[in-house]
């Protein structure tokens, strides 16, 4: 008998223990319960729609336009140089062939060099563009937001973190109304 007054008492313990933790740290189910309203966005639309959006667009279509010409330069030098030495190959010296092939080397190992760089320089431009948009898009989902009363805005575009949404929760047209307005 002694056994199971100990072993009530320790029970008992524990239950008091796990009342106070849950009062104390606030259990699942416990305390008010947190409702907000919720808004979608999808930034596609954003970019593709808004006036900011496709002048973004232009800009990077025009940067990288610029530098897949420069690339596309070197690519007719290259070619050039090679069909010279196809060409002329029957009648230069050994001497002068491998010497040619040097210089076509080393021309190619340029070339490839220098796309790697334009492409990075495109990667990098698309960043900045990019991160200039998305910084004018925190802003203007903010202002509607607000005037929607939403506390939480939620992406859903492709790969975004919302896989269902009802489409009365959807702002977009509203941002990008208001994102026309502020950027014409």
């Amino acid at each position: 008998m002694k056994q199971v007054r100990t072993a009530g008492v320790g029970w008992c313990a524990a239950m008091i223990v796990a009342l106070w933790v849950c009062g104390v740290s606030g259990c699942a189910g416990a305390g008010p319960k947190i409702e907000g309203k919720i808004g979608l966005v999808d930034p596609t639309r954003l970019l593709n729609d808004s006036n900011a959006g496709k002048k973004a667009k232009d800009s990077l279509s025009a940067f990288s336009k610029n530098r897949q010409a420069l690339i596309e330069i070197e690519e007719k030098e290259l070619r050039r140089m090679e069909e010279d030495f196809i060409k002329q190959a029957s009648v230069l010296s050994p001497a002068a062939k491998s010497e040619r092939e040097q210089v076509f080397r080393r021309r190619m190992a340029e070339y490839q060099q220098k796309a790697g760089e334009l492409n990075r320089e495109v990667q990098e431009k698309q960043k900045e563009v990019l991160d200039a948009f998305r910084d004018k898009v925190e802003v203007v989902v903010g202002k509607v937001a607000k005037r929607h009363g939403l506390q939480v805005v939620i992406d859903k575009g492709k790969g975004g973190p919302a896989i269902y949404g009802d489409e009365e929760l959807d702002i977009t047209s509203q941002v990008i109304e208001e994102f026309n307005r502020e950027y014409p």
